[in-house]
């Protein structure tokens, strides 16, 4: 429903806007993550590597542009599953460089660095470039952002929902769908002000703390969890609630012990299909937190203060917007106002 809502708007803002308005002038010239990429044409063929580009693409009416995706977290978003179930899926995780160049693309949009970067595990953006063909990384992970530091990179400063939008608006001017591209930032930024403007109204206690949880390389291991610059950091800030965690890197690991110390007031899981680690498992991670020793004692464990959200949605994607408004939503629920 989400989407269907937002593609809605799009398309009556496009009716209502003439042809040739907002048309993209070919070539394009863009600056994007450290190095120029150019077009003479919007793309025919695109394989994308990240579920955020797979989905922005499809909001922007791009899906018949698209030969094949990989790196996924959780379903597609429900408006879009059967043009989804038509698109070849190269690979749910990483895919290999063979198969991306294989499918012949005219651009390859890249949701991590640490897929293809300078260190990427699929490629480096040389690799694809000595080949002709032409990548895209969001903006999301690169802007005030090192990608050196840390196992997930490192920001200098705190995730902006600005970065998601400069990226949708390049996707939209590369692809010549400016129109459908504003319509779908203005969407986005009315729900994101409307969230806020819902948890200020909440009037939240003083000291109200959350603790992000997006999975564990095994259950009896340190879990990775939101540091204090990411989208989870982000949302936070505009819910006015404290992090627990004092890490600046993205998604530091940290013990239990010293969770359960700092004691968050609720605690936020990442549910999804991708099973790379035991606590990908959203159940596994329910379990845990209420059988451990030490989280078991935990105020929120005890109180049921958890709260379920898309893993993909504690990426800087679009679903950051879908879940602050969830989080909205059920933050009352929780007796927290003063």
């Amino acid at each position: 429903m989400t989407s269907k809502i937002i593609t809605l708007t799009a398309l009556a803002t496009v009716l209502s806007v003439p042809a040739f308005a907002n048309e993209t002038a070919y070539p394009l010239y863009l600056e994007n993550c450290g190095h120029t990429i150019t077009f003479e044409k919007a793309p025919e063929s695109t394989v994308t590597i990240g579920q955020s580009t797979t989905e922005i693409l499809y909001l922007l009416g791009q899906q018949d542009k698209i030969t094949g995706t990989s790196v996924w977290f959780n379903p597609v978003l429900p408006a879009f599953k059967d043009i989804n179930d038509k698109i070849e899926r190269i690979a749910d995780n990483d895919p290999s460089f063979e198969s991306v160049v294989g499918k012949k693309p005219e651009l390859v949009t890249v949701m991590y660095e640490w897929h293809v970067g300078a260190e990427g595990m699929v490629a480096t953006r040389e690799m694809f470039h000595d080949v002709n063909v032409p990548t895209y990384v969001m903006p999301t992970d690169c802007a005030a952002k090192d990608n050196t530091v840390g196992s997930d990179g490192t920001r200098s400063e705190l995730f902006s929902t600005d970065q998601l939008y400069t990226s949708i608006e390049q996707l939209a001017e590369i692809y010549d769908a400016q129109v459908a591209g504003a319509a779908l930032v203005r969407d986005l930024k009315t729900r994101e002000a409307q969230a806020i403007a819902k948890a200020e109204a909440l009037n939240l206690s003083q000291g109200s703390s959350a603790l992000f949880w997006f999975s564990s390389a095994d259950m009896e291991s340190d879990p990775y969890v939101a540091g204090q610059k990411g989208v989870p950091a982000y949302m936070m800030d505009k819910l006015g609630i404290d992090n627990v965690v004092t890490s600046g890197e993205e998604w530091p690991l940290v013990g239990w012990e010293t969770i359960a110390k700092a004691d968050p007031t609720f605690i936020v899981l990442a549910k999804m299909d991708r099973r790379r680690f035991p606590a990908d498992d959203i159940e596994k991670k329910r379990a845990f937190l209420m059988t451990d020793p030490v989280t078991k004692e935990m105020s929120a464990v005890k109180a049921g203060r958890i709260i379920t959200i898309d893993a993909h949605a504690m990426s800087p994607t679009v679903r950051a917007i879908y879940a602050l408004e969830q989080i909205a939503e059920e933050l009352p629920g929780f007796g927290l106002t003063q």
